[in-house]
């Protein structure tokens, strides 16, 4: 009896273990075991969610999910009594050898790159090999085709009776192309990853939930049963602006182009909201061309270079070291700071001797700002590293594009080894640090915002549908950057850089409205020397007076560099193009409600619709009507300046004048024949390289020349071409215009991207 106790006691011991084992595994591990389930029961399989949208700020789509189709056939019959599968088979291959021909000619007509030979083969040999996937068509096709298709004989019947079915996958489409690329990243449906921007950054937000399915047999027909239904991804509402990123990609583009620079940065924020309407980094790869390969702009940490000097100031005033009124003698522009020499950039030509703060910032002097800083904090360094933490240069953004990096800023206490005499001064002009152009836009930001330093915004809202699931409102990183007296003075000193024709940023001064800003040339250090390779740099605010935009350009390129030479230019024609997108033309206030027929406008030769139109608005009517729209009909006003009488150009062979013509008009009529188009200035043609009438060749190029001051008194005229009268003056002028940097700017109808890039191609920069 012990023993068959003990026995007992050993079974009992073992029940009790087994029981609580399987208790575990019901209750502990369900979910694992579910998982497992899931895995190896086969006749469950996964219906993907759509993968959300990326919509622009207006709601546009910069980034989608389309389905696309593999079409198969399967001619076999499913049905499982042989009485009623040999009826149905001899159904479906009447159908398919009956109207085979309907069947490939459809399908070519529906996909136009199909192989209706190989089709015809593949059918028929498909049928007789007995196969139930006889695939169609090698490539995907669109949801519109796969309609369309259905349409066809046979393959309207559907699966389950004519037996074609289709496979379907979802491919990311882009409707603006490479717009934005960087930022708003790749993902390859193939591999079911994103690999970089905002589509990795919100993966887990944009992918949604799948959904289970499986297939049974009623009625001896396969059912597709659905089990859970998938839950389609959020869409991301981002703070960009279609147009105003495609102007900064080609401008950028351009001037790097024309620069044969190594890459280039441009990043415009709204002011108030901290909102990115336009980011870009541009990089020359190994064919020379410029694409956007990687996202510079944010992952950039190079010494930044004189945009810090403004920075430096604000801390120096802030702790009451420095006032405007501080002065300090800079000599020839050379000084020595314990063994290395600081220079000025004119330090070859003499130097700039005393200079008080505001001329320190205006001419942008290393021998001053940093004999100023070091003299405030040679003895506390720490201080001046804290103050620039204090106003939040330091600060960590937390941007969304993967690859960010945070400034790096370092103390002498953290590793006194690594600090030098010379840190301090040279880390006031923007050696020793590293700040990526992202945080150096958020400090001129706060700036132009009165102090308020907020965090740059890419996404706004995730929204499902209509509904809003998650705002982000803009984030406030300080509500007071410095004093409000301080802030006015680094004001004052930003407005002296970009002058008429004084201070470093003098190549982005606008005549239409106010720019403040500061330049910077950082040379670049790699493997613990200075190479040949600069960072240039423009950061600032329009318009001055009332800042709406911040912007930074960022330009890395051999030597020679010049941040306000090089960057400058950029910085003005973004500048100009987004503030003229943004006039709202008034005809009503035009209108003379006395006398309509006093001072009647000039009229320059172009298209007649537009002419019309622009009459319309302002209620003044021609004596004769050439609405051709369809044809395009191009004149002039025949009435001179006692009436309008609009009057078509008489046919020529050849190519046309288009003296006296608008940019946009001359570069979509001449385009229209085939020639290559050059431009040189701003304003009306008055001068074209070929004359009208000659005979038009492949490959012609021409060269237009135009002037904002010439106003022809006799419009062109395609049988008499007028040839304006150019005076001096006017000569001076138009040579002027190719050293200057020209405008895509104007009053009254704001150009188009495309025209704007004509002007960005053909102006040229001006050298401090």
């Amino acid at each position: 009896m012990p023993r068959y106790g003990i026995l007992g006691g050993i079974f009992v011991v073992v029940f009790i273990i087994i029981l609580a084992r399987v208790g575990y595994i019901m209750i502990g591990e369900h979910e694992y075991w579910e998982i497992v389930n899931d895995r190896y029961e086969s006749n469950r399989k996964i219906m993907p969610a759509k993968r959300g949208d990326i919509l622009a700020a207006d709601g546009r789509v910069l980034a989608t999910s389309l389905p696309e189709y593999l079409l198969f056939l399967d001619p076999m019959s499913w049905e499982p009594d042989s009485a009623r599968r040999v009826k149905d088979q001899h159904r479906r291959d009447s159908i398919l050898y009956n109207c085979i021909d309907s069947i490939v000619d459809g399908m070519k007509a529906v996909i136009p790159e199909l192989n209706t030979e190989k089709l015809r083969k593949n059918l028929l040999e498909g049928r007789k090999a007995r196969r139930h996937n006889i695939k169609l068509h090698s490539r995907r096709v669109s949801y519109i085709q796969l309609t369309e298709l259905k349409k066809l004989p046979l393959l309207r019947l559907g699966r389950n009776i004519g037996g074609f079915y289709q496979e379907e996958f979802h491919r990311r489409k882009r409707p603006f192309g490479d717009l934005a690329n960087r930022t708003i990243g790749k993902f390859h449906p193939s591999k079911d990853m994103a690999f970089s921007g905002l589509e990795l950054a919100y993966d887990s937000i944009l992918t949604g939930r799948p959904g289970v399915y499986h297939r049974e047999r009623v009625g001896g027909l396969p059912v597709q049963i659905i089990d859970t239904l998938p839950e389609d991804g959020c869409d991301l509402v981002t703070t960009l602006d279609v147009e105003t990123q495609d102007i900064v990609e080609n401008v950028l583009r351009d001037h790097l182009r024309k620069l044969d620079a190594l890459a280039g940065m441009c990043i415009l924020m709204e002011v108030k909201s901290g909102d990115i309407k336009a980011i870009s980094s541009i990089s020359r790869l190994k064919n020379r061309k410029y694409a956007e390969i990687e996202p510079r702009a944010v992952t950039n940490l190079m010494e930044p270079g004189s945009v810090v000097k403004p920075m430096s100031f604000m801390v120096a005033m802030d702790d009451g070291k420095i006032t405007m009124k501080t002065t300090f003698d800079t000599g020839s522009g050379v000084r020595e700071m314990y063994g290395r020499k600081m220079r000025d950039a004119n330090w070859r030509k003499g130097g700039d001797g005393m200079l008080s703060v505001p001329e320190m910032i205006k001419k942008s002097s290393n021998v001053g700002v940093s004999a100023l800083i070091d003299r405030a904090y040679a003895s506390n360094p720490d201080r001046f590293v804290e103050g620039l933490y204090r106003i939040g240069i330091a600060e960590d953004l937390h941007i969304p594009i993967p690859g960010y990096k945070k400034p790096r800023i370092r103390f002498r206490r953290e590793d006194p080894s690594r600090w030098y005499r010379t840190t301090l001064p040279w880390m006031s002009v923007g050696y020793e640090t590293q700040i990526p152009p992202i945080s150096t836009l958020t400090f001129y930001n706060g700036v132009a915002n009165g102090g308020k330093l907020v965090c740059p915004r890419f996404v706004s809202a995730i929204r499902r549908g209509d509904e809003v699931v998650e705002e982000f409102p803009t984030k406030v990183l300080r509500e007071q950057m410095c004093k409000p007296e301080v802030l006015r003075n680094i004001q004052i000193c930003l407005e002296g850089v970009v002058g008429k024709n004084t201070g470093t940023g003098a190549a982005a001064y606008s005549k239409y409205f106010s720019i403040a800003g500061k330049t910077g040339t950082a040379q670049i250090w790699e493997r613990g020397r200075l190479t040949s390779r600069y960072l240039v740099s423009f950061a600032g605010y329009f318009p001055a007076n009332k800042p709406r935009y911040s912007m930074i350009v960022c330009i890395e390129k051999e030597y020679p560099a010049y941040g306000g030479g090089h960057c400058g230019p950029i910085f003005k024609k973004v500048a100009e193009a987004v503030i003229a997108r943004q006039l709202n033309t008034n005809y009503a206030a035009a209108i003379d409600s006395t006398d309509r027929k006093k001072d009647l406008p000039h009229i320059h030769p172009g298209n007649l619709s537009a002419l019309h139109r622009v009459l319309d608005a302002l209620e003044l009517s021609p004596s004769t009507r050439h609405d051709d729209r369809a044809n395009m009909a191009w004149g002039y006003n025949a009435g001179g300046k006692s009436h309008i009488s609009l009057t078509p150009e008489r046919p020529i062979v050849g190519v046309p004048s288009v003296l006296g013509y608008g940019l946009r008009d001359a570069v979509y009529r001449l385009e229209r024949l085939g020639l290559k188009v050059k431009a040189q200035g701003m304003g009306r043609v008055v001068q074209q390289s070929v004359s009208p009438g000659t005979p038009l060749r492949k490959k012609m190029t021409i060269k237009l020349t135009l002037s904002p001051e010439d106003k022809p008194e006799k419009p062109a005229d395609s049988s008499v071409p007028p040839t304006p009268h150019i005076d001096s003056a006017q000569k001076d002028t138009t040579r002027k215009s190719e050293k200057t940097p020209s405008s895509s700017f104007q009053k009254t109808t704001p150009l188009s991207t495309e025209t704007q890039r004509v002007h960005t191609e053909k102006s040229s920069d001006k050298k401090p």
